[in-house]
């Protein structure tokens, strides 16, 4: 979390089975979103620019170059959510997240913070996600549109081959541990997703009264995930080592509290939306289960991941944050509580 910090290295492995590790580019601060691009360079997202970089390069560190810059910066942890995100959308336009920058727009003595329409001072320029349009030759707009508002922190996007754009939604921080629901939305040009005034399917946000909340008028989430569970990234599974996991929906729920430190695949539509229970359960720490809201989607997910709480003396408990698929269809995983790289695969 500190300025300067972070590198891009290239992980290979020798004949002798030997992971080697190559820095390509260093001094940077909190990048998270790696992807191969349209044009085969590698694209970053660093806290406050998305940034693109050639790995086979002599001097991978001299092919830097910002694609978009002047994002909103952490400021000494002023910013609750400066991570960027990004995914590329069908016509090249990248759909980049701007986190909100505080848990729920409240003041210090906990009362909202609105402008003169009463509405959240923070809802205009941030909880978002922007579309930088694609100018062609590898450039895109510095300009942005909004694509979709009241999203506290777009860290898990991906795109269906369909079209439909996913977002999995980090939900505030009351310290409950049953409440509020994480979500699963599919994002629409110009629509509102609830960001700070409602939680779960349409409940007002404590802190926020009903008439300021509107919850009626936002949009729903298309599912809903188990609290606090955190999920950090979304991919489509189109490997050939796990036939029954194809075309299923990934997630990563790294968040801390007994719902969370698991990796779930999720059937979907054609469309790529994840198909859902209605009065479903889910499993929590060290064991048993607890129940959605009555009536409320839920997804319906197939854990990859069971047991993988903290034993002590065999394993701490999981952290996955994001994810890819290999060419030989293995999963692979970043675990950053551990420190780790993991490799789910069947045996040879």
């Amino acid at each position: 979390w500190e300025a300067g910090k972070g590198a891009v290295w290239r992980l290979s492995f020798g004949q002798d089975g030997a992971a080697r590790w190559r820095r390509l580019a260093g001094g940077l601060s909190m990048p998270h979103t790696v992807k191969r691009g349209p044009d085969g360079r590698i694209y970053v997202s660093e806290m406050n620019r998305i940034l693109t970089l050639d790995p086979d390069a002599a001097d991978a560190q001299a092919s830097v170059r910002t694609v978009i810059g002047d994002l909103p910066d952490n400021r000494l942890h002023d910013n609750r959510h400066p991570l960027s995100s990004f995914v590329f959308d069908g016509n090249g336009d990248l759909l980049v997240n701007v986190g909100a920058p505080s848990d729920r727009c409240l003041d210090a003595a906990g009362k909202p913070k609105v402008d003169a329409r009463g509405a959240c001072v923070e809802d205009a320029a941030t909880a978002q996600v922007r579309r930088h349009a694609y100018l062609g030759n590898g450039r895109w707009a510095e300009d942005s549109t909004v694509f979709a508002s009241g999203l506290r922190n777009s860290i898990a996007l991906v795109r269906h081959a369909s079209g439909t754009v996913l977002q999995a939604e980090n939900s505030v921080d009351l310290d409950t541990p049953n409440h509020p629901y994480d979500e699963v939305n599919v994002l629409t040009q110009g629509r509102h997703y609830g960001w700070p005034y409602c939680v779960d399917l349409a409940t007002p946000l404590p802190g926020w009264p009903a008439r300021q909340a509107r919850c009626n008028e936002r949009e729903r989430p298309i599912a809903l995930l188990p609290p606090h569970a955190a999920p950090l990234d979304l991919i489509y599974y189109e490997g050939a080592m796990f036939p029954e996991l194809q075309g299923r929906l990934l997630m990563t729920w790294h968040g801390f509290r007994r719902a969370a430190g698991r990796i779930v695949a999720v059937e979907t539509d054609g469309q790529g939306r994840p198909l859902t229970d209605i009065g479903g359960r889910y499993a929590v720490y060290p064991r048993g289960a607890l129940s959605y809201p009555a009536g409320a989607p839920s997804v319906n997910g197939k854990v990859l991941t069971p047991g993988w709480d903290k034993i002590a003396g065999r394993h701490p408990r999981g952290s996955p944050v994001t994810m890819a698929t290999a060419p030989d269809g293995s999963i692979w995983v970043t675990d950053d509580r551990s420190r780790a790289i993991l490799r789910i695969a069947r045996p040879r």
